[in-house]
């Protein structure tokens, strides 16, 4: 059975709009397009569509969606696998935040005490699962589970002046980062600077922290994408200069 776009929009709940927006990307083509003019999806596109709607839900930017897909090595069991899996650690952090309204609403009508730690469960776990989505398999292959797990554990068991700690600490360590980057010298004071700040957040979240370990974060900033990205929004060619300043700092 073939669906035209509208007749596919009301069955999926995605707007037509969006549907031409994902053949003109690339991300959805229609099976055809009738001597009518209307494009018509067959049963690969709806369930081509619906692994789009579920990486959709998981956060997923539309590029890397249509990467994933089309890759050659794309799995469409195991990617039902991998969605489950991780809509149950959501599903897990969702109860938690909930948890956390009902213990603070009945602590606001003095049923119940709350203790500051408390007061902030489910939104660390919230950064922990974000961490785990999004470099989770990398950072696990390059420093093994305990390492990651010891991580996890030392964030959830951080205190609200700790995080507090832990943000100015990065704040800080970018802006000198910044600083360092119009200087043109890893080598220099600021860029120096800008490591040892770096450091010290490290050693907040990771217990085991040491030169390779800091010296192989500078080499993934650069070679993944995704750390890339956010150095890069710092200063134009961030990422490297932080990478050969981190060399210097830790040689």
């Amino acid at each position: 059975m073939e669906y035209t776009v509208n007749k596919l929009s009301k069955m999926s709940g995605v707007s037509a709009r969006t549907l031409r927006y994902y053949d003109e990307i690339g991300l959805l083509r229609p099976v055809r397009v009738a001597s009518s003019g209307y494009r018509l999806y067959g049963q690969n596109e709806l369930d081509t569509l619906q692994q789009i709607l579920f990486y959709r839900e998981l956060g997923f930017p539309l590029d890397e969606i249509k990467s994933i897909l089309y890759a050659p090595e794309f799995d469409r069991a195991k990617a039902f696998e991998r969605h489950l899996a991780e809509l149950s650690i959501k599903r897990e952090r969702l109860d938690l935040l909930m948890n956390n309204v009902a213990k603070s609403m009945s602590t606001m009508k003095g049923e119940t005490t709350m203790t500051d730690n408390e007061k902030f469960e489910g939104f660390k776990q919230s950064l922990i699962d974000g961490n785990e989505q999004k470099y989770g398999s990398e950072i696990r292959s390059k420093y093994g589970d305990e390492a990651v797990n010891a991580s996890n554990a030392k964030l959830k068991g951080l205190t609200q002046e700790q995080y507090d700690e832990s943000e100015q600490l990065r704040i800080a360590y970018e802006g000198k980062l910044k600083e360092a980057v119009e200087t043109g010298n890893p080598a220099g004071e600021s860029a120096q600077q800008a490591c040892d700040l770096h450091r010290r957040w490290l050693c907040v979240f990771y217990p085991s922290y040491s030169k390779e370990y800091h010296k192989g974060l500078g080499e993934m900033y650069v070679s993944d994408e995704r750390f890339k990205v956010n150095y890069e929004k710092i200063a134009p060619g961030c990422a490297e200069f932080f990478r050969d300043a981190i060399n210097v700092y830790c040689g």
